[in-house]
């Protein structure tokens, strides 16, 4: 783990520390329980591995939830898109909603939070399209892994 987490050409950076687009697995479309499809990437790393910002942009929420466990729901900086960042073991100190976020800014640690496996830890990562409401909780999902690996 060397340097500064490589921007990738849509303007990401992946939101584990020390991992390169080569470790990445598209999990986007696997299914899920409930008849229900993953949405997201399951970033693997170990247990307190550091979790980046993805983006600059601000905390829209900060939240608790059986399936996410300890949970950061972050706006872009034009609040067209929200980054979801879940099982997190625990937040960067001081992290609170509407803190402003810098790119790379440390958030959080992967963890294994929610109904993910203990022995499993990772970062399950969402970025979503947002409606004219601007809702944290209301978004239209995007394949993340192409926006990581290019």
């Amino acid at each position: 783990m060397s340097g500064a987490p490589q921007r990738m050409s849509s303007g990401l950076i992946i939101p584990v520390a020390g991992i390169q687009p080569s470790q990445l697995v598209d999990t986007f479309t696997e299914a899920r329980s409930e008849g229900r499809v993953h949405e997201a990437i399951d970033i693997m790393a170990p247990a307190g591995t550091p979790v980046l910002a993805a983006v600059d942009g601000p905390v829209a929420k900060l939240f608790t939830s059986a399936r996410g466990g300890l949970t950061i729901y972050q706006y872009d900086g034009d609040a067209r898109r929200v980054y979801y960042y879940a099982h997190l073991q625990s937040y960067a100190p001081g992290l609170a909603e509407g803190q402003a976020l810098r790119q790379g800014q440390l958030i959080g640690f992967v963890g294994s939070s929610g109904d993910a496996s203990p022995t499993a830890p990772h970062l399950h990562f969402t970025v979503g399209d947002l409606g004219p409401d601007k809702k944290w909780w209301q978004s239209t999902a995007l394949n993340p892994y192409p926006l990581l690996v290019r």
